[in-house]
């Protein structure tokens, strides 16, 4: 006697509906258990897949979040700003209220933290780029630490958005990006 039959689709309903309650709701909110009663699936489908809520919303994050776009502006600074803005609108999204619980959970799960890892290395290829091509158009001498480039741009959009509840304004995005160029050119900007 046959088990009940394999549901192809499960996974990605599972995964959807994570995804909509973490938007909707945030993080701290978001349990298994309701993952898998919206997706009209049992518990146990959840957790055989998932044993974790940290390892599902990696996951899940993976699968949703949409790819920075390359910004080829023709300038390091155009570069930077285009890359600060699309930031910028990620953190504008209000599950990232719940992002402080969702590190902290990280660090004590592996797997899930090397698929966050992995995200973050993708999502960060444009700006990778974006320096390469000013370091062969002569706009700075040498590859800097590109973590660092990173974190002078998101960190920032990050402190304003998990200790200020606030989005950037434009002008703000502008001094993010300036700043970061003028610490990897050792210029300054001229409106």
């Amino acid at each position: 006697m046959a088990g009940r039959p394999r549901d192809p689709d499960l996974e990605q309903r599972l995964l959807t509906t994570a995804w909509s309650l973490l938007t909707t709701n945030g993080y701290d909110a978001l349990t298994l258990t309701q993952v898998a009663a919206q997706a009209q699936a049992h518990r146990t489908d959840v957790y055989r897949r998932w044993p974790s809520k940290v390892r599902l919303v990696a996951d899940v994050l993976d699968g949703f979040l949409p790819p920075v776009p390359d910004f080829d502006t023709g300038t390091l600074l155009g570069d930077l700003r285009g890359f600060a803005e699309d930031l910028a609108g990620a953190w504008d999204q209000p599950w990232n209220d719940g992002l402080i619980g969702f590190l902290s959970d990280l660090r004590r799960d592996d797997e899930a933290e090397r698929t966050f890892r992995a995200l973050v290395v993708r999502r960060s290829q444009p700006l990778v780029d974006a320096i390469a091509r000013a370091v062969r158009r002569g706009e700075i001498g040498e590859l800097p630490e590109l973590a660092l480039v990173g974190n002078l741009l998101e960190g920032p959009l990050m402190h304003r958005r998990v200790f200020g509840g606030q989005p950037m304004t434009s002008q703000e995005l502008d001094v993010v990006a300036q700043s970061a160029y003028r610490l990897l050119t050792g210029t300054t900007v001229t409106s």
